[in-house]
């Protein structure tokens, strides 16, 4: 047998063969999980087969029940049982962590969500002066920055390292005015980690854990493992030519300037615990305030500019994307994308539902699509549905106004920018992103500048994208998974390694690898 098949042979035997499922208040018999629970399972099962993703685990809130479980293994080539305690990096759901730290940090008066950057930090700029001096810690949060987000660069691993990344933000073009336009940004909630230091007199990762894990007792939380002794770590996995994961155990690594963006390394145990208590009135489990009320209002409510980030949001609070429904009531979500470790996370808090899943490939974004952004599970467990989207052809003329060539720039970890860039041209009533002219996505319009994102053959991607106007009415931007790309923008000088497009239409961004 092939060392091919032999792995996908594993992926099917390994599958169903996780950790007991738990539940709370009153355990329930073996074999009594709810028929929705069941048909979840069955989906991440399934799902792990067809994108090639050794190991998920997944925490849930339904009807007053909580359910968490594992699946698979943690390691192709060597490989022990994921459950609810193994640990993943969480990504970006780090940010809500960040958020949360810099309520409890305003509750004691240390910092404030209206008043500029500048009022802590005096020296922060960015390479516009007028932009540096106007944002907000609110903007901060909301991504409304303005500022060039993909931003990567590794500082070291000191505990200057978050302050010599502010530092080095002074080269970041602004790309729209603060306040104006949701773009994901993870620049500026690094600069939020940065706040927190000033504001707690700690370095971040201390300040989160003292202001936020410790309290709530996530005792599988931290930001680096030496933190966490003796816990089963899932390791990333990329997917070769061929379909099989790939144990790639270098991509945990990430840099501690990014820390407060994303660098949070937690369970989904403890991820079902963070969904029980932004659920709640923002007292712990044990029954301590963290939180007031009116605090844990604000982390969910006065949305900033909205958008879309795969699906359609009403904009962000303080750290929180909230995302309408077609029948009212608000899911509040995060997620989070680092090499060979995705995951999403979402709450209905009218509901009473939470769900969380974490994955161990660079296949994992194809399942979380069909979970997370897709709303079957919304419909199954909330009763709730994505805002409807009827696709519809559009003439030429009109779709003449959307063509052009797109770019966006990241800069890695070496301080290095590379440049992203597509075409975009009318093709059939619907748009074809080309690169280097071969067909990567097609976006098809379902109302004026909101656009379904498709396969080349018309596979639903469960992904929504938009165009974004400048002030002469005409396309400026598309925003494609939270990130601007500019119309117009120039020719690429550095391309990211391999062909096809130089994103995961399911991912938030997270650094590239390039060649050499």
């Amino acid at each position: 047998m092939s060392e091919v098949m032999s792995r996908r042979t594993l992926l099917r035997a390994v599958a169903g063969s996780a950790a007991a499922l738990a539940t709370t208040a009153p355990p329930a018999p073996a074999g009594a999980a709810p028929s929705a629970v069941r048909e979840l399972e069955e989906k991440i099962q399934d799902g792990m087969t067809r994108y090639a993703i050794p190991g998920v685990a997944v925490g849930l809130i339904h009807r007053g029940r909580e359910y968490v479980r594992g699946f698979g293994v943690t390691n192709v080539d060597d490989p022990s049982p994921v459950d609810g305690d193994t640990v993943f990096r969480v990504g970006s759901t780090s940010k809500t962590f960040t958020g949360t730290a810099v309520m409890r940090l305003i509750e004691r008066g240390r910092l404030d969500l209206d008043r500029t950057v500048r009022s802590y930090l005096p020296g922060f700029r960015t390479a516009d002066p007028v932009a540096s001096a106007r944002v907000t810690l609110r903007q901060v949060l909301n991504h409304s920055a303005g500022w060039l987000g993909d931003f990567f660069l590794d500082t070291g691993s000191g505990d200057d390292a978050i302050a010599r990344y502010v530092a080095a933000m002074s080269g970041l073009p602004q790309l729209t005015p603060p306040g104006r336009v949701f773009a994901y940004n993870n620049a500026a909630l690094a600069l939020a980690g940065r706040l927190v230091e000033v504001a707690a007199g700690m370095p971040y990762e201390e300040a989160i854990r003292v202001l936020v894990t410790e309290p709530l007792g996530l005792r599988h939380s931290a930001f680096f493992l030496d933190d966490l002794p003796g816990a089963t770590v899932a390791v990333p996995h990329d997917v070769d030519a061929t379909g099989a994961p790939v144990a790639q155990p270098g991509y945990f690594a990430m840099p501690r300037s990014i820390h407060a963006a994303g660098g949070l390394i937690s369970s989904a145990r403890d991820q079902l615990c963070w969904a029980r208590f932004h659920l709640g009135d923002g007292r712990a489990a044990g029954g301590a305030r963290i939180l007031s009320r009116r605090s844990m209002r604000v982390m969910q409510s006065r949305p900033g500019p909205g958008g879309t980030l795969f699906v359609e949001l009403d904009g962000v609070g303080v750290t929180w994307m909230l995302r309408p429904t077609a029948e009212g009531p608000e899911v509040v979500q995060h997620g989070g994308d680092w090499a060979g470790q995705h995951s999403g996370f979402l709450m209905v808090p009218e509901r009473g539902f939470a769900l969380t899943v974490l994955t161990n490939s660079e296949g994992g974004p194809g399942l979380l699509a069909e979970l997370f952004a897709d709303d079957w599970a919304l419909r199954r467990f909330a009763g709730v549905r994505n805002l409807p989207a009827v696709p519809r052809p559009l003439p030429a003329a009109v779709l003449a106004g959307y063509e052009g060539r797109y770019s966006a720039t990241q800069i890695g970890f070496d301080g290095m920018p590379v440049t992203l860039e597509f075409d975009v041209v009318a093709d059939g009533g619907q748009l074809s992103v080309r690169v280097e002219g071969q067909e990567g996505l097609r976006l098809t319009f379902y109302r004026k500048d909101y656009v379904l994102v498709l396969e080349p053959g018309g596979a639903d991607t469960h992904s929504r994208a938009n165009f974004v106007r400048g002030a002469d009415g005409t396309v400026a931007w598309l925003r494609f998974g939270g990130r601007l790309f500019r119309r117009g923008g120039p020719a690429t000088a550095r391309r990211a390694a391999g062909a096809g497009l130089p994103f995961k239409p399911s991912a938030l961004p997270y650094p590239l690898r390039l060649p050499g």
